[in-house]
């Protein structure tokens, strides 16, 4: 009875230091890791700032002010001549985009993906930009200059170009024209391709005003902190800005560190691009390699945050203009088509720091999936070959297992002979050990070498979005999704308990007693983890448990299970 307790004050403990450790995380400005509670977009304070201009430039700031709808304040404003007149909201569609521009400064406020559903509606298109009152994520750019109002993504302009992709066209044109401010006009002009996620964005400026004029082009992607719909509270995934540069690569900063100007990102570069990530999907302002940029990253207002660039256009005589190319690639992470774009651009899909071993990973999943057609089954198959790969070293492990099966009759013996006499107890065991040849630890390390290829696949079914709305078989319409009849994560358990019954059972009670405890509390979190992620580790408890089965055969040591002795 006391070991039933000090078993059930070492669980309450061990969960009371992992929420001390969560609401930690939580004091230093962190998210925190289970339970994560949304931050609301403060609608009052964002609409009170709809009215500020765009940052001085003279004073080193960045634009940071959102639409008319939900703009940012900014730290020094100049005045704006941008017509009183509002936006209209205009509506384009492709073969695979729903968009909805705003003729306030030309910029993209809501995106639909018509070939990726709603996992709470599956009737309905994915949104990911979006300017309601659930989120606050644009796209918007403009002209700033020292001194000096130019046509920014407040000024309202004049749309020209078709609505919608037609049959047979590849290729659709949309232009946005601002008026002239101070002797200067910005054309904007975006083209889709058909089945493509990123716009070409070609901004032209033009100078009548009879002096040279030195204007620096803003691209920036302006989002709310909050986390996505719909994201699980039992495991969590990045949401938040990117930078990515040939000289420091990939950096993901937290909003919170923005919050706290905490961060350091590479800001003069001449190549990379900027990003907002977040689960499955992502959008970034891509620059040719060559062009000088400015990256910055800052708060806007409450829960509101920038990220962008700024490039220089240079000295711009009267009566001349200039063009400025870049893309706006707003999509789902699908790796093959990231790598095509941008150099780093597919580090958006986070593998952590097991990339290394989760992309070859991938790889040979969606090989797989070539010759299969069904994800499902693709990770079955690629489990199976991992299986495979470490056969020895799974037979070596399972070897010693059973070794120490052989010899726990006579373990536990001396253990009741001398469990007055540790010291002794202790001595005896480690003969017996020497005797038969045994280490207690040989079926440890060659497990342990697997751990961080399996880490990696679990990361590679979790930020896959192949797997949103991915059907397997039967009642799994959604791999990304849980199982909602937890069959999956049921037979998940039973496969557990049934592999911990199959090993030997340690000499000590204690230790006994929590090698059961332990898998069922793991277990129950998988009844809310995505079925891909329950299907890869059931292929692999039942195919450990076949292996394990066959070498106790062969070593002449029948398989028995070894249940609980919870006394």
């Amino acid at each position: 009875m006391n070991d039933i307790r000090r078993t059930i004050l070492w669980v309450i403990f061990g969960f009371s230091m992992v929420l001390l450790w969560d609401q930690w995380q939580v004091y230093n400005g962190h998210a925190p890791t289970f339970f994560p509670k949304p931050v609301q977009v403060d609608k009052a304070a964002a609409g009170a700032a709809k009215d500020a201009a765009v940052p001085n430039p003279a004073a080193n700031a960045v634009p940071a002010a959102t639409n008319s709808t939900n703009a940012g304040a900014s730290s020094a404003a100049v005045p704006t001549t941008a017509p009183a007149a509002q936006g209209e909201r205009l509506v384009v569609t492709t073969d695979v985009l729903k968009l909805t521009f705003d003729t306030e400064g030309g910029s993209l406020v809501r995106t639909e993906f018509l070939k990726h559903a709603d996992l709470n509606d599956k009737a309905k298109p994915f949104v990911l930009l979006d300017d309601s009152k659930e989120r606050v994520y644009l796209a918007q750019t403009g002209l700033i200059a020292t001194g000096t109002a130019l046509p920014t993504h407040k000024t309202v302009m004049a749309f020209t170009g078709d609505k919608e992709l037609k049959d047979g066209v590849n290729e659709l044109t949309l232009k946005f024209e601002s008026p002239v401010t101070n002797g200067v006009k910005l054309v904007k002009t975006y083209t889709l391709k058909r089945g493509d996620y990123t716009l070409a964005v070609k901004h032209e400026v033009s100078n009548n005003s009879g002096a040279v004029v030195q204007p620096q082009l803003y691209q920036q992607l302006v989002r709310d902190g909050n986390k996505p719909a719909g994201e699980s509270s039992f495991y969590s995934t990045f949401t938040g800005p990117a930078v990515y540069t040939e000289a420091k690569k990939y950096q993901k900063v937290e909003f919170a560190d923005i919050e706290k100007n905490k961060f350091e990102v590479d800001k003069q570069a001449d190549n990379g691009y900027v990003a907002m990530v977040q689960h499955y999907f992502a959008s970034a302002w891509l620059l040719d390699k060559g062009v000088a940029r400015e990256n910055f990253l800052r708060k806007v207002d409450t829960n509101l945050y920038a990220a962008g660039m700024i490039t220089q256009l240079g000295d711009l005589a009267t009566g001349t203009s200039k063009v400025v190319d870049s893309r706006l690639f707003v999509g789902p992470q699908e790796e093959k088509i990231l790598e095509t774009l941008a150099p780093g651009l597919e580090l958006v899909k986070d593998y952590g720091w097991l990339t290394i071993l989760a992309k070859p990973l991938y790889w040979l999943l969606d090989q797989l999936y070539g010759y299969i057609q069904n994800w499902g089954w693709a990770i079955v198959a690629l489990v199976l070959l991992l299986k495979i790969a470490f056969y020895w070293l799974n037979a070596k492990a399972y070897a010693s297992m059973a070794k120490m099966k052989a010899i726990n009759p006579r373990i536990m013996e001396m253990r009741e002979r001398l469990k007055s006499n540790p010291q002794q107890m202790q001595m005896e065991m480690m003969k017996i050990y020497r005797e038969e040849k045994v280490n207690p630890m040989g079926g440890c390390l060659p497990i342990a070498i697997q751990i961080p290829v399996f880490i990696a696949l679990y990361w590679v079914l979790l930020s896959s979005v192949e797997m949103r709305n991915a059907p397997w078989m039967l009642w799994i319409s959604d791999l990304s999704a849980a199982d909602p009849y937890f069959i999956l994560p049921l037979v998940m358990t039973l496969t557990t308990l049934l592999q911990t019954a199959l090993n030997p059972a340690p000499p000590d009670p204690m230790q006994a007693k929590m090698m059961w405890i332990m898998p069922l509390m793991f277990s129950v979190m998988f009844f809310f983890f995505p079925a891909g992620l329950v299907l890869y580790w059931i292929t692999n408890n039942i195919l450990s448990i076949a292996q394990q089965w066959i070498i106790n055969v062969r070593m002449g040591v029948p398989p028995q299970f070894n249940l609980p002795k919870f006394k």
